[in-house]
């Protein structure tokens, strides 16, 4: 492993590009957007956004009006997707940079117009029914009005409907029955959308675990966030449950530090703030310069609210978080072992030279790997690589990300048909 001379977060973009191509010839010919939101799951959104677009993504979705805002000012034209945005937005700015919007009510259709009428141009909005999560999106008894709004403000020119949509709540459980259900409600909403005459561009309500779980969903376009990332949205099925197999997926994102100190410690020695572990014998540990105001959840150790240990790997070897888990730093056990300042740890990575990966360390904390990536936005800073162009980067990412979006469109940065 080459020398780390400072914390950071290490992303790959020859993996990110790898693994929108795998996504995106899995769900074809359903088309495939990336979603790049909460600062593309903490490995930059500006720059995974570019390397999805080289994989050949049709379209970028973000949660927030500032996000678009930041990928249109980056230079994206092409087609993207944002669907939060509050009474207290602007919304003008994103109509004028050809942003489509979403609509949850009628009187969010009423805020589109408006915005409209102020942009000087039609608004491009896409309405999301409510099909059973139950957070955004219209209820289907509340569904007919929206719909019924957005054809009258398409009617006068101030709108295109150009998608519906909705969200799974349980799609990487394939034996959920809200699967079932919530698809058959899309489908249902889809029949209102005709039946007023709206004729949509895509019809999208498949996340990353349904783009590779349920092929029913795909309709026109599919959404992957996590997966982009090499991340494995339902990594506890069994390979046989994607239909096709389980995709070949790499991790774009590397954690990792160095080591500051070794020193030893004697036998009911406790480490950290509140000695919620103690040495039961005489070990080593060692210091490492990253904390929760880096992103490290804090409850990483055992018996800091959970029951397993989170591990780095120094020295060729896994090692275990020891005590909590501090603003600024950790503790690690390096059993009786001493390295020098300036010996690499890493918290997490691929996996494939033996280190922990973002799902190890979410079990290890009681949360999720989607969390453990997005969490790391803090004073680590953070590095992008191509390994398909500079070689691979210390094992994390090999050569089958060479030529993986081979084929595939360029930066999609020049527009095109939106």
């Amino acid at each position: 492993m080459n020398a780390v001379d400072r914390p950071e977060v290490v992303v790959d973009l020859a993996a990110v590009r790898h693994d929108v191509a795998v996504l995106r010839a899995r769900v074809a010919p359903a088309r495939m957007m990336t979603v790049v939101k909460a600062d593309g799951y903490g490995h930059g959104m500006v720059e995974v956004a570019r390397a999805a677009r080289q994989a050949g993504t049709d379209w970028l979705g973000v949660a927030t009006p500032v996000e678009a805002l930041a990928l249109r000012a980056a230079g994206d034209t092409g087609p993207l997707l944002c669907w939060l945005s509050v009474p207290a937005d602007d919304l003008a700015p994103l109509v004028a940079a050809g942003v489509d919007l979403t609509a949850y009510s009628p009187a969010e259709v009423a805020a589109v117009v408006e915005a409209a009428s102020r942009a000087g141009r039609p608004a491009r909005l896409q309405l999301k029914v409510d099909t059973g999560l139950h957070r955004g999106g219209a209820l289907p008894a509340d569904w007919p009005d929206l719909v019924a709004a957005a054809r009258a403000a398409e009617e006068a020119g101030a709108v295109r409907v150009t998608g519906v949509w909705s969200h799974f709540a349980a799609s990487e459980d394939p034996a959920h029955p809200a699967n079932d259900a919530q698809e058959a409600v899309f489908r249902a909403a889809l029949e209102v959308v005709a039946a007023a005459g709206l004729e949509p561009e895509v019809r999208h309500l498949a996340n990353s675990a349904a783009a590779l779980l349920r092929p029913s969903a795909h309709f026109d376009l599919v959404r992957c966030g996590i997966a982009s990332y090499g991340i494995d949205p339902a990594p506890d099925l069994p390979d046989a449950a994607f239909p096709g197999g389980r995709p070949d997926l790499v991790p774009a994102m590397t954690v990792r530090a160095p080591l500051v100190l070794s020193k030893s410690l004697a036998a009911g020695d406790g480490v950290s703030y509140g000695h919620t572990w103690v040495a039961p014998a005489a070990t080593t540990v060692g210091l490492v310069p990253l904390g929760y105001g880096d992103g490290v959840p804090r409850h990483a150790a055992a018996g800091v609210g959970t029951d397993q240990a989170a591990e780095v790997l120094v020295g060729g070897r896994r090692r275990p978080v020891r005590g909590r888990v501090c603003m600024d730093q950790l503790v690690v056990d390096l059993d009786g072992e001493t390295f020098p300042p300036g010996t690499p740890v890493v918290l997490f990575g691929p996996g494939r030279d033996g280190e922990p990966t973002a799902l190890d360390w979410a079990r290890a904390c009681g949360t999720i790997d989607y969390e453990v990536v997005t969490r790391f936005r803090g004073r680590a800073r953070r590095v992008h690589v191509d390994s398909a162009v500079d070689g691979a980067v210390d094992g994390a990412v090999d050569g089958a990300v060479d030529g993986a979006a081979d084929g595939a469109a360029d930066d999609g940065t020049d527009g095109g048909d939106r």
